[in-house]
């Protein structure tokens, strides 16, 4: 490719309403959840977010969030000056973001795009049985007797 074709190409890419991410959402959704894409109210932007239940969901593109990054960097070979600390600077950037959600009582789930596209359904079914084991634990502390005196 030329420097205008990459260019071009390049530019083309969203973050946001990636195929993977519409794929999953309208798998969810199916499946009765009821979610947010993309909030901005929710650190780190989610792809997916439940605040109900406060779940985050990340659908993770392989090339641009360093999946097996330690193999994988290898097999990039142009502009590896530019490519490598970007791709680095973005695994760092999710570590961070899983940290501070998880501060926050958020669960955080990371899914690689290649799940996604793999096995949807097991994908949509596993996130469905955490968000059902949450609601569970959630309302068996609201219905804790209060132990604290008040005044």
């Amino acid at each position: 490719m030329t420097d205008e074709q990459r260019s071009y190409t390049m530019s083309r890419i969203r973050g946001k309403g990636t195929s993977i991410e519409r794929m999953l959402s309208h798998a969810l959704w199916h499946r009765g959840l009821r979610f947010r894409k993309n909030s901005r109210y929710v650190y780190g932007h989610p792809d997916i977010s439940v605040k109900k239940y406060r779940i985050a969901i990340f659908c993770d593109g392989d090339f641009w969030h360093g999946y097996d990054w330690e193999n994988r960097q290898a097999d990039i070979k142009s502009n590896r000056d530019y490519w490598i600390p970007k791709i680095e600077r973005n695994i760092a950037k999710d570590t961070e973001v899983n940290h501070a959600l998880e501060a926050m009582g958020w669960i955080v789930i990371r899914i690689w795009e290649h799940e996604i596209r793999r096995d949807l359904d097991g994908v949509a079914d596993m996130i469905m049985r955490l968000i059902d084991e949450r609601r569970i634990r959630m309302n068996a502390d609201s219905e804790a007797p209060d132990t604290q005196l008040r005044r």
